[in-house]
């Protein structure tokens, strides 16, 4: 194993903080889709200057966390019906395997985590904190990836939730929740019972039903 990389230039700090708390703010759906950003706008926000503020954006834009146009535009990505569809399909095929993996892993300390991250989820809905309620909806699920013990495909998984972040605000409003939803619950007795094929059927539907009402 490599040692860690030692960071002795100021700038390259500042533009990681950048990059971690703007990435930070997309995924738990922060900002609107289709809202511009601006070098200038971001270094105030930081309060860092303009060059760690450039450099942010560019690690971002190759996430696919935010757009950027032959004009130089920086916006978070407004995202086609082909695009939420392709993303969605990802999101089942990722988080189901991460889940099937999880699940010989998933003791009963692991379960009652979950329920109680659920619980902060129908906090959120109640507060009509939409923000708040992604933060924790991809709490709970990165809470039950994480015993998967697979790293590559969890980073593939936060990629996918990156460049979804914006538009699961959308979704947010369109599905007026009252209630958290109701396939967590499913993946809870799934865990419990031990039973993958309906773990691995919640999770699909969780991941992929809500991002399905956006397209048309």
């Amino acid at each position: 194993m490599q040692p860690p990389i030692r960071v002795t230039d100021p700038s390259i700090a500042a533009h990681d903080r950048v990059f971690r708390a703007l990435r930070t703010r997309i995924m738990h759906g922060e900002i609107e889709p289709g809202a511009s950003l601006t070098l200038r706008g971001i270094g105030k926000s930081f309060d860092v200057s303009m060059t760690p503020a450039r450099e942010a954006v560019r690690r971002l834009v190759a996430e696919g966390a935010l757009s950027l146009s032959s004009s130089g535009r920086v916006s978070t990505p407004l995202l086609s019906n082909e695009r939420i569809e392709e993303l969605a399909s990802l999101r089942a095929l990722l988080e189901t395997e991460l889940a099937s993996r999880a699940l010989p892993r998933a003791h009963l300390a692991l379960i009652e985590r979950l329920e109680a991250i659920n619980d902060r989820v129908k906090q959120m809905v109640r507060q009509h904190d939409a923000s708040g309620y992604i933060r924790m909806n991809l709490e709970f699920h990165r809470t039950l990836y994480l015993r998967a013990q697979a790293p590559a495909f969890l980073a593939m998984t936060e990629t996918v939730w990156l460049q979804l972040g914006p538009t699961m605000r959308s979704l947010y409003g369109r599905l007026n929740r009252t209630e958290p939803p109701v396939q967590h619950k499913h993946i809870l007795a799934a865990l419990r019972a031990g039973d993958e094929p309906s773990l691995r059927l919640a999770v699909r539907t969780d991941a992929t039903q809500g991002l399905r009402m956006l397209k048309g």
